[in-house]
C-alpha cells in the first residue's frame, strides 16, 4: 500500500500549528524519526492479537449512522499490514465498532473476508461471536441468549474461524445470578468445536456490561468467571480482560488453570503485563496495537531475543499515547485509532462508522499527533504533517 498517497513526494516543513485544550495555538516541530520494523512471522514468546479497525467508504456511504459501506480493500490491506509485523488479528471486535454501528451481518462479512485472507498467508485471526443480532426492546430468556451465541459461533466455525466469545449486553441485561452466566456459558462451551477466548470488557468500554459475571464487585465477578473457566478448561484457550486494573489482572492470571492464557486488554499497563514476572506473563489482545504496531512489533521482537531494556525503551513512549487514546470516555478510543490510520496513509479520509470521527475534540487529536510523533509511530512524517494541516484547516485552525 502506498502510504504517501496525496503527499506527491514533496518534503514539507516540519512545524505544525496545533491547538491546546484552552483554544490557544502553538507550533510543534515533528521529530522525523519513525520506527520502521521489518516484516516477520509470528512472535515466539508471546501471542499478540491486534484488534483492528474497519475503513468505511465515504463515497458510497449515503447513511453513515445506519448503513455504513465498508472499503473492503483498505480494511483487509490493513490486516495484511498487521500480519506482516507478526500480529494476529482479533476480528470484528470493539475496535471495529462492533455493536456501535457494525452489526452482525456486516461483521460476519468482515469475518469471512479476514479469515480467508489469513488462511491464504497462514496468519492468525480470531473473531468475535456475540449476541448483538438479538432484537432490542423484547423480553429475552437465557435460552435466547445461548441460541444467539451458538448461531454466531456456528457461522464462524463454518468458515474455519477461531472464536472470541464476546461479552453479551443481552446477557448482562437479563442475568440475575452467577448461575445464569454459568448456564449460558455451559450451553455454548459444550457445543463449540475448538477452544475459545473468553472476553471480559469493563463498563468503562461499554456501560451496558456493568455487573458482568453476576456481580458488581470485581473480586466476586472474578471468582464467578474463574469458576466457569475451571468447569470448561478444555474448551478455553484463554481470557481477554479489559478492566484497566493491572493488579486485578495479575491476581486473576495467577489463578487460571494450567494451559489457559491471560490475554491482556489493559491499554494502560500492557508493557509490564506482557513482560510479566517470575510467576508468569500475559499474552495480548489489544486495540492499541492497531495504533502502535511499529513500536509493538519491534518491542515484542526484542522480547523474543531476551533484550528487556530494548523492549522497555520501545514501549515506554507508547504508554502516554495509549492512555490519551483511551482517556474517558474510553469507548471513544476508536476515534484516535482511526485518526492515526489516516495520518499514516492507510486510508484516504478521516471518516468512521456512525460519524464517530467527531467523538474527540480537535485539541485531543492535536495532542495525539504529538504523542504519536514522540512514540515514533508516524510512519511517513511528511504525509502526517500534510494530513494534520489539512484536518486543522477544515477545523478552522489557520
Amino acid at each position: 500500500m502506498d502510504r504517501r498517497a496525496g503527499a506527491r513526494g514533496m518534503i514539507v516543513g516540519t512545524s505544525v500549528k496545533l491547538v491546546r485544550p484552552d483554544g490557544s495555538t502553538y507550533n510543534y516541530a515533528v521529530c522525523r524519526e519513525p520506527l520502521m520494523p521489518p516484516q516477520r512471522p509470528r512472535f515466539e514468546t508471546r501471542v499478540a492479537f491486534a484488534a483492528a479497525h474497519v475503513v468505511i467508504d465515504p463515497r458510497r456511504t449515503a447513511e453513515p449512522l445506519t448503513h455504513p459501506i465498508v472499503d473492503w480493500d483498505a480494511t483487509i490491506a490493513y490486516r495484511e499490514y498487521l500480519w506482516s509485523l507478526g500480529f494476529g488479528v482479533a476480528e470484528a471486535m470493539d475496535t471495529a465498532q462492533r455493536g456501535m454501528g457494525l452489526h452482525w451481518p456486516l461483521a460476519f462479512e468482515l469475518i469471512k473476508r479476514s479469515t480467508t485472507a489469513a488462511q491464504t498467508r497462514g496468519a492468525l485471526v480470531a473473531s468475535g461471536a456475540g449476541t448483538d443480532h438479538l432484537p432490542t426492546g423484547q423480553t429475552l430468556t437465557l435460552r435466547d441468549v445461548t441460541n444467539a451465541y451458538l448461531e454466531q459461533c456456528e457461522a464462524i466455525e463454518a468458515v474455519d474461524g477461531r472464536i472470541i466469545l464476546m461479552a453479551s449486553r443481552a446477557l448482562a441485561a437479563i442475568a440475575r445470578h452467577p448461575e445464569d452466566y454459568a448456564a449460558v456459558y455451559w450451553g455454548v462451551l459444550t457445543q463449540v468445536r475448538q477452544p475459545v477466548i473468553l472476553h471480559w470488557l469493563g463498563p468503562m468500554f461499554d456501560p451496558a456490561l456493568e455487573g458482568y459475571w453476576g456481580s458488581s464487585t470485581i473480586p466476586a465477578a472474578t471468582e464467578n468467571c474463574l469458576s466457569i473457566i475451571r468447569s470448561h478448561q478444555e474448551k478455553i484457550d484463554g481470557i481477554k480482560i479489559s478492566l484497566l486494573d493491572a493488579e486485578l489482572e495479575v491476581n486473576m492470571r495467577r489463578h487460571l488453570p494450567p494451559g489457559v492464557r491471560m490475554y491482556t486488554g489493559d491499554d494502560f499497563n500492557y508493557d509490564r503485563l506482557i513482560l510479566g514476572d517470575d510467576l508468569g506473563h500475559s499474552d495480548a489482545l489489544l486495540g492499541v496495537f492497531d495504533a502502535i504496531a511499529p513500536a509493538a512489533s519491534l518491542a515484542l521482537t526484542a522480547l523474543d531475543a531476551g533484550d528487556i531494556p530494548r523492549y522497555q525503551q520501545l514501549l515506554s513512549p507508547t504508554i502516554p499515547l495509549s492512555r490519551h487514546i483511551f482517556a474517558s470516555p474510553t469507548q471513544h478510543y476508536k476515534t484516535g485509532v482511526v485518526f492515526l490510520a489516516f495520518l499514516n496513509g492507510f486510508q484516504s479520509h478521516f471518516r468512521m462508522v456512525r460519524g464517530l470521527e467527531s467523538a474527540r475534540s480537535v485539541a485531543h487529536l492535536c495532542e495525539l499527533f504529538v504523542m504519536a510523533d514522540k512514540a515514533r509511530v508516524l510512519l511517513d512524517p511528511d504525509l502526517a504533517i500534510q494530513r494534520m494541516r489539512s484536518f486543522l484547516s477544515l477545523a478552522g485552525v489557520a
